[in-house]
């Protein structure tokens, strides 16, 4: 598996992969879970909290803030439903 992009997040982002990739090989793919059904949220939801820190702590969020914003308009006519 990957390191996290923030190495403090390292520990909790191999708890988060290893939960996901048993999930899924385990469960959702031999068709007993549902994609909205993941018992790894959890994880995936304290990897998340981690990495909004330390993306804080080195200024990419705001980095990341203005291309989301520059992207908008792109994003919205590329993500429409047909």
């Amino acid at each position: 598996m990957s390191a996290s992009l923030a190495p403090e997040c390292n520990e909790v982002k191999e708890r988060y992969d290893t939960c996901f990739l048993k999930w899924y090989s385990e469960k959702y793919l031999r068709g007993n879970a549902k994609a909205d059904d993941n018992e790894c949220s959890k994880l995936f939801k304290d990897y998340q909290k981690c990495l909004k820190v330390a993306l804080k702590e080195r200024g990419i969020d705001k980095l990341l803030d203005e291309a989301r914003e520059d992207t908008k308009e792109s994003d919205a006519l590329h993500m429409k439903r047909k």
